[in-house]
Formats: structure tokens, sequence, C-alpha cells
């Protein structure tokens, strides 16, 4: 997928956290240790350095939501991410995204932290930020 497919996607996905920009996927894709996994259906974007591995962000359209992709991504990244030496992942959702943290919980991870007021939501607002984490 593009960057710009990649921004387009994400951008019908998201809010809180905002979308991200197709230069900010092209400047992520760059790194060596980021690894995409999807489709135009949906995607997941991961890092690994050494034992650790960060799932930086899961989208998946809306019209494909509810059928499992979400949660085949994230078995992938899991897949991927020990493939690559991570032992254990994080990723960070908003608190106010229940069926995120859902999935998440559902695949084993774990609340390890809470980063108050991190994200910026639209009219100003501010959202904390779950940070989550599981062993491979």
């Amino acid at each position: 997928m593009s960057p710009e497919a990649l921004a387009t996607l994400h951008a019908a996905c998201f809010e809180v956290p905002r979308p991200w920009r197709a230069a900010e996927f092209e400047a992520l894709l760059a790194q060596e240790s980021v690894f995409l996994l999807g489709d135009e259906s949906g995607f997941a974007l991961g890092q690994c350095a050494g034992a650790e591995a960060e799932l930086l962000t899961l989208a998946v359209a809306p019209e494909a939501r509810r059928q499992g992709l979400g949660r085949a991504l994230l078995e992938r990244l899991h897949t991927e991410a020990a493939s690559r030496g991570g032992a254990t992942t994080l990723l960070e959702v908003s608190a106010q995204n229940a069926p995120a943290i859902a999935l998440y919980t559902a695949a084993g991870y774990n609340e390890i932290g809470r980063r108050r007021a991190y994200y910026r939501a639209p009219g100003g607002t501010r959202v904390d930020a779950l940070v989550m984490s599981r062993a491979l």
C-alpha cells in the first residue's frame, strides 16, 4: 500500500489520535525496524527494536470491521515481531476506544500505564492513552 492509501484508510478510522499524514507513513516505512502487514481493508504497522516490539497503529476499514480482520492482523504482527527477535510488544490506545481495548485485552494485553491527557480530540478536549503490553 502506498503512503497515501495508508493515510486515507487511517483517516477513515481515527479522530483520536489524529489521522496520520502520508508523509508520516512514508517516513516510518523508510525505517528498517518498521514493518507493514495488511491490505486496503486493514493494516497493522509495527516496529521491532531488539526484544521490544510496538504496534504503531492498527486500522480496519469501517465496512470490514467485526469480521476478525483486526484480530488476524494483530496475530500476524505478533508472529512477525517474534521472528524479528521481539519478546514483548507494547501499544498505546485511546482510553475512549472500547472496541480496540476489548480486542487487545482478548489478545492477552494488560494495561501497564496511563498517559493522562495524551491525545487532543476534536474540539480541544484531552483524552488519556492506555499503555498496554503482552509477552510474545
